[in-house]
């Protein structure tokens, strides 16, 4: 399917239910400079200047699956320990998701911490157990699997190997899958692709293709081999192998695709397969067949990996993608609703860009408008617009205005290259939002003292400035709509 074709059925993400079940763990990063040896040994100092926590494993799956929209039901394992509160607090913080979290006092909650200094990772700490968990506790996870069940459309085995999905327990899930007819997406672990035998989809990397086929993966051709090896092997429906930058690619015993990678620049590979299986899981839940879910999947893929970090794709992300591809609609995919653009910035400002805003009503695009706009991005590397509702507007301007509503004046500005992104507001002023994206630089016309700006003070307490912009004379809205109405 084209581009075009794709973007009809981002919305109906939201249409499913997902189960997903396995291994859970906690991703801790701190975050420091390094400017010396120690004199103790030779190894860095790391100076501490901030940490951070976020859902990893199948957490991160849940994540990928509440931000593309899909209920989900999660089933998985934690310990009785302050990490496995953490957890429980984040996945809480999703909104959408069901949380089955069985305590297991015997085995500590699985943490990843990071240390990184710069753009380099300096070390990675792993406290987790990875024997199988005991018969009580597995019993405990299939009945609760089991009860989710009822109402999923698809069902995720994320398989990190951390002892949560022992291979009983694992073959009757699958089973039970089966005999519902909801799809089983599996992100796999190890050699032995047999313990998932019944399951629709195996989404492994290159690498791991090859060593659970013991067969080369070097080219298309001898990776659809390896992977035909697998479904035929394995009693595993189809192979969703994933190339890296080449892209993906679908394999069934009678069938195979490629599909070319859709990354525009590449960040950060981690979790890209969480996205993947998320977003797979999230098509065929919602009634999208297999070809068009790994197409929407191989895109997820690439936008992820131009995020910073172990990211999440929003239905806004897959729009604006599939919308530059197709070469269709342009300016639409700059307009986001709040969550996915304050993730979009928060990626932007990981990789060091200076971010400015500027707000109006924009109700007629005119030449100092273009001005205004162009000086501004001049002076930042991504300039974001707030505008005001049209219930705002009216407010402000009275009952006669706008003159276009929101989604025209939205989609006008959503044009303009000097413009990143485009938001809007319902209160009288953007200070709310201004709070909420903490600019490096706010723009407005030199018509205001910079002590009158609203959000000003904001953002110089936080180390930005105010940029005033000189007006280009004769332009007003105002003014033109008089113009028009006289006939002018």
């Amino acid at each position: 399917m084209s581009g075009g074709d794709l973007i009809s059925l981002v919305d109906r993400l939201r249409n499913g239910r997902v189960l997903c079940i396995g291994d859970v763990m906690l991703d801790r990063y701190v975050y420091g400079d390094v400017e010396r040896i120690s004199p103790e040994a030779p190894v860095p100092v790391c100076r501490v200047r901030n940490e951070a926590s976020m859902l990893g494993g199948a957490g991160n799956v849940v994540r990928n699956l509440a931000a593309l929209g899909a209920t989900v039901d999660f089933v998985s394992v934690v310990g009785a320990d302050a990490a496995g509160e953490d957890i429980r607090r984040m996945l809480g913080a999703l909104g959408s998701v069901g949380i089955d979290l069985i305590v297991d006092a015997s085995r500590p909650t699985t943490i990843k911490e990071r240390f990184v200094a710069g753009p380099q990772q300096l070390l990675r700490v792993d406290r987790e157990s990875d024997v199988p968990v005991e018969t009580v506790i597995a019993d405990k996870v299939l009945d609760a699997a089991r009860r989710a069940l009822r109402t999923a459309k698809a069902m995720v085995i994320s398989d990190y190997g951390k002892g949560v999905l022992a291979n009983d327990g694992l073959a009757a899930l699958i089973a039970d899958a089966r005999e519902a007819g909801c799809p089983v997406v599996v992100d796999p672990k190890g050699t032995d692709f047999t313990r998932y035998r019944g399951a629709d989809v195996v989404t492994p990397n290159r690498r791991e293709l090859a060593e659970a086929s013991h067969m080369e993966t070097r080219d298309e051709e001898s990776l659809v081999v390896a992977a035909r090896a697998l479904v035929s092997g394995c009693g595993i429906g189809h192979v969703l192998a994933t190339r890296s930058q080449d892209g993906m690619t679908l394999v069934s015993a009678e069938e195979a695709e490629h599909f070319h990678a859709e990354a525009r620049e590449v960040f950060d590979v981690s979790g890209a397969g969480d996205t993947v299986v998320a977003a797979l899981a999230a098509a065929l839940a919602a009634g999208i067949d297999l070809r068009e879910a790994a197409q929407l999947a191989n895109v997820a893929a690439g936008i992820v990996v131009g995020k910073v970090g172990t990211a999440v794709v929003y239905p806004a992300d897959l729009a604006e993608q599939l919308q530059q591809s197709d070469a269709r609609i342009a300016g639409a995919g700059k307009f986001l609703e709040c969550d996915a653009a304050l993730d979009r910035i928060a990626n932007w400002r990981r990789r060091g860009d200076k971010i400015g805003f500027t707000n109006g009503c924009f109700d007629l695009i005119h030449p100092g408008h273009v001005a205004l706009l162009g000086a501004a991005r001049a002076a930042c590397d991504r300039l974001i617009v707030a505008l005001n509702t049209d219930a705002s507007v009216r407010r402000l301007k009275g009952e006669d205005r706008p003159v276009q509503d929101e989604a025209s004046r939205a989609a006008v500005m959503g044009s303009l290259a000097s413009v990143d992104l485009v938001m809007l507001f319902d209160e009288d002023t953007p200070l709310q939002l201004i709070k909420a994206i903490a600019p490096d630089l706010l723009v407005k016309g030199a018509d205001y003292a910079v002590e009158d700006v609203v959000g000003g003070d904001v953002v110089q307490a936080n180390g930005g400035h105010v940029l005033l912009v000189d007006l280009e004379k004769g332009h007003s809205t105002t003014n033109t709509i008089d113009r028009m109405a006289r006939g002018a």
